[in-house]
């Protein structure tokens, strides 16, 4: 009877911690997937998602072996693996549409000279999934492709936020300090600030608050059933962001923002 109950707890205590162990990983693997090519360390994975160093270690090691993550035997970095490769090319015919916007991306950096973006909201995240360089040669290099930014926080985040129904923004602030890792500038009462602004203009304006001189314009892109999934955005130093120019750039992210939610109301 003992033995018995022993194996209940054991399984119970199991199946209480599996939830965690996946999340943990899922925490490592998108900190993997926001670094650029070179990959990270175990130490700076460990930092990045606040857990201990060996348990960081382990979780990577387990990946590893299912081939979602690989690590460089030359410099020890890691990076995501070959089966995240197969899984994404899977799930790409349901979830991504860079073949749809890609096009629609290359006019925004040719029509600007800025560099230009398309970001997928997911979760309480941007994830910025496609680029294409403008013309000017100085740039902004605060977006690239896989980077993460807090709903909020960049223009991609701000614009995706203001259209979201009025209750998924309270919900959304009320379980998010944005403070701590970004400022006072990210505070509720000044994001709330910038959601007003953002949807009496029709698109969002990063004027310099995450990289001094470094702004950016976004516009929400909707899917078929009207939620802000996506964005458009440009980016550039804060000499090309001046007014009327800055106006003229949002207005035009907003068009191309139309033509591609259109585009994907009728896929």
């Amino acid at each position: 009877m003992n033995e018995r109950v022993c194996t209940i707890d054991v399984v119970v205590q199991s199946a209480q911690q599996s939830p965690h162990v996946i999340e943990r990983a899922a925490r490592l693997l998108r900190s993997i997937s926001a670094c650029e090519s070179g990959g990270s360390s175990t130490t700076e994975l460990a930092i990045a998602t606040g857990l201990a160093r060996p348990t960081a270690h382990r979780l990577l090691m387990s990946l590893a072996a299912e081939g979602l993550v690989d690590r460089d035997a030359r410099t020890g970095q890691w990076l995501l693996g070959p089966e995240l490769y197969l899984l994404g090319a899977a799930a790409a015919a349901r979830y991504d549409i860079t073949g749809l916007a890609r096009d629609i991306v290359d006019q925004v950096a040719r029509l600007t000279g800025e560099s230009a973006f398309l970001s997928a909201c997911r979760g309480d995240e941007t994830v910025c999934v496609s680029s294409r360089e403008g013309s000017f040669p100085l740039r902004s290099h605060v977006l690239y492709e896989g980077i993460r930014f807090p709903l909020g926080v960049a223009s991609a985040g701000l614009a995706i936020l203001s259209h979201l129904p009025a209750r998924e923004i309270d919900a959304y602030l009320a379980r998010t300090d944005l403070v701590a890792e970004w400022g006072d500038v990210h505070s509720e009462q000044r994001i709330r600030e910038r959601i007003e602004v953002t949807l009496a203009n029709g698109y969002a304006v990063n004027p310099a608050l995450i990289v001094e001189g470094s702004w950016g314009v976004g516009a929400a892109v909707f899917d078929r059933d009207g939620r802000p999934a996506w964005a458009l955005t440009v980016t550039g130093v804060e000499t090309r962001f001046r007014e009327p120019r800055c106006t003229e750039m949002g207005q035009l992210l907003m068009d191309k923002a139309h033509q591609l939610s259109n585009r994907l109301k009728s896929r």
